[in-house]
């Protein structure tokens, strides 16, 4: 009997309820794994359906060979935290290490020639090894099955994942899977969904295949081939010599065994190359957000049946990071038909309505699928104009300049008729009310345009179809509420919506080096602005960070305090008041948490409504499934202010006494020596 094996696994972008389109990619990856010499074959996590047993849905993993199933194995952890709702949908299979028949439905019978099959906790044992499943969470949960079936003498684990990107993620997905296998030896077959599934998620595929400890074989993390297959061919007297020194015989019930006359190593394989362990380098955080979102945006984009996308474009940090995503998808379209991707190619085409493009050049590329608009008003300065204007011609998008400000007097207009009242800008001595008001007035008329423009827009072309909007909020702006409700941050897909503005500075940096799109670099250097109050000798007043009364690094750390660490205001004071030491008073810190608190709480109901942005960071206030939270809250935190009030006052005397002390020290010290 031989003793290598060669094995595949896969990412697959699946969409849901496409069912033909899923059967399709199934049946392509296991030809792919046949060419490749493999004789067993793993797909993500659903890649198919879920099972019901007696009447409870589960999410299984169903093995099958040559029409016949083997064992269909249930999903024991399921997660439930994050962005993941397993519970909604599934029931976890709890016990362990049994297994029992399932009663295959007569259309399975009529297929397989089986009326019953293995269902529950078991493993394969074929005539040359034995595998185990893990599905998904199940890796990353403290009491992995890996660890029990490593002890029972499974030689390979293998886990269907559906694992979502975010940034800085990459590196313990695959540290968890090298630490699977780096305790007691082992092959790991990973795969994962690739993809936009119809969500504010994108599967970000990196399936892998490791063996004590190290990777052998990778895929991309981010691509735009639907089907992306990986194998390798293994040596199991390697797991075998690794496991002698270190296993010791394994004393709980032992796994059922279920017997598979089958083979997945030759006789003859002597000569047969194995594969050494490869290094993974690790894409930057800026390289993620260029990659990531793009692929997010293309598959909504070639999914949704639209001709492209609009962004009212203003020249600061966020409306341009959007821009150069976008920028960022023509360079990968482009690159994906150079290298011979047909189903990229026959999809921009349908995108375009044109059967004989074929994109070459990812500016020429841009200019058909982006319009990006700068809407100016009275309050809007000479530099973003500029500003939008040069990035729009380095990117090569369609660019538009629309004044608003005709839009903007008749709504006054209508408003001054009824009430008999014009208002005014505290600039010109109006109320904050007023100020407020005249404020959102223009930034909800920009959104109403800017449909009308991605409805109409092609049309007055002679074109077919309409823009996807694209909004241009970030994380921070989402967090505080810093955005007027149905303004131009609603829009039909945001892909910055989970990305911070220090993150997204530092992309925009990335894009300068790697796309030579050098009109960013005075966007860089310009402070971040609204511009929705009157100007002061043309140039801005208004800041954002002065308007939220914090900075947005500030910002990214209190984030990180409320979602990660579950800070409320007192703890959250308690943390701050040690790591912001060198820079602020207690007093100075309790005086930005409750500002923070209160505009957070303030503006929490915006978060119902804003536009389904791509998951990114892990401290994003999305109210639709990442972060459940209520959105009428009670403002005033007089229980908690208090708290800190009372914190700040202990603090107050503390240092009072020591200075105190050191004062009298230092008096009876030169008295002394003066005596």
């Amino acid at each position: 009997m031989g003793r290598k094996v060669t094995l595949a696994t896969c990412s697959l972008n699946q969409w849901a309820l496409d069912f033909e389109g899923n059967l399709t990619r199934i049946l392509k990856s296991i030809e792919i794994a046949k060419q490749k010499g493999a004789k067993y074959r793993l797909g993500p996590e659903l890649e198919i359906w879920p099972v019901m047993h007696h009447n409870v849905r589960y999410n299984c993993r169903v093995i099958f060979l040559n029409k016949k199933i083997l064992l269909i194995r249930p999903k024991m952890l399921l997660a439930n935290y994050g962005n993941n709702r397993e519970f909604r949908w599934f029931s976890p299979w709890s016990r362990p290490r049994h297994v029992e028949e399932y009663f295959l439905p007569r259309m399975i019978q009529d297929v397989t020639g089986q009326t019953t099959v293995p269902f529950g906790d078991g493993v394969l044992s074929t005539k040359d090894t034995c595998l185990g499943s893990e599905i998904c969470a199940e890796l990353w949960n403290p009491r992995s099955p890996h660890v029990d079936m490593g002890l029972d003498g499974i030689e390979i684990f293998t886990n269907s994942s559906a694992s979502y990107h975010e940034l800085r993620k990459a590196d313990h997905r695959v540290n968890l899977v090298k630490s699977a296998t780096t305790k007691s030896g082992g092959i790991y077959l990973f795969a994962n969904q690739k993809g936009c599934d119809g969500d504010r998620l994108y599967y970000d595929g990196c399936a892998m295949i490791a063996i004590n400890g190290d990777i052998v074989a990778r895929g991309a993390q981010f691509s735009l081939k639907d089907v992306e297959v990986v194998s390798a061919t293994l040596d199991l007297e390697d797991v075998r010599s690794y496991r002698g020194e270190r296993c010791h015989p394994h004393m709980h019930k032992p796994y059922q065994r279920i017997k598979t006359d089958f083979s997945l190593s030759d006789c003859d394989d002597r000569c047969l190359p194995t594969h050494q362990p490869v290094e993974w380098i690790f894409h930057t955080p800026e390289e993620e957000i260029s990659l990531g979102p793009a692929c997010w945006l293309w598959d909504y984009l070639r999914r949704s049946g639209q001709a492209g996308f609009l962004l009212p474009l203003s020249g600061g940090v966020d409306s341009s990071s959007t821009a150069c995503i976008v920028y960022s998808m023509c360079v990968q379209i482009c690159r994906a038909v150079k290298d011979g991707n047909s189903q990229v190619l026959e999809d921009v085409q349908r995108v375009v309505s044109d059967s004989s493009y074929r994109p070459e050049d990812p500016r020429e590329l841009c200019g058909r699928l982006f319009t990006t608009c700068y809407m100016a008003s009275e309050n809007s300065s000479v530099d973003t104009r500029n500003r939008a204007k040069d990035l729009a011609a380095q990117i090569g998008s369609n660019h538009l300049n629309i004044n608003i400000d005709m839009a903007v007097k008749g709504m006054l207009g209508i408003f001054s008729m009824v009430t008999g009242k014009w208002p005014q800008f505290r600039a010109n001595g109006g109320s904050a009310r007023e100020n407020l008001a005249l404020q959102n007035v223009q930034a909800r008329i920009r959104m109403i345009l800017a449909y009308l423009f991605a409805q109409l827009c092609l049309w007055a072309q002679g074109k077919p179809g309409g823009l996807l909007v694209l909004g241009s909020a970030n994380v921070d702006e989402s967090l505080t509420g810093y955005f007027t409700k149905y303004d131009c941050s609603s829009a039909d897909i945001n892909p910055i919506g989970g990305v911070s503005k220090m993150d997204l500075k530092c992309f925009l940096q990335y894009c300068v080096k790697r796309f030579q799109l050098t009109a960013l670099i005075s966007i860089l250097d310009a402070p971040p602005t609204a511009e929705l109050e009157p100007l002061t000798d043309g140039k801005i007043v208004q800041t954002d960070e002065a308007d939220m009364g914090m900075t947005y690094s500030e910002l990214s750390v209190i984030g990180r305090l409320r979602k990660i660490s579950k800070c409320g205001p007192y703890s959250m004071f308690c943390k701050l008041i040690h790591s912001w030491k060198e820079t602020f008073s207690p007093s100075q810190v309790a005086t930005k948490v409750k500002h923070f608190f209160r505009m957070y709480s303030i503006n929490r109901h915006k978060m119902t409504t804003v536009t389904p942005s791509y998951h990114a960071e892990n401290y994003s206030p999305d109210d639709n499934r990442f972060d459940l939270r209520p959105f009428l809250y009670n403002t005033q935190w007089a229980w908690q202010f208090r708290c800190i009030d009372n914190e700040v006052s202990r603090s107050t005397e503390q240092c009072d006494f020591i200075r105190l002390y050191y004062t009298s020290f230092n008096i009876e010290t030169l008295h002394k020596y003066c005596i």
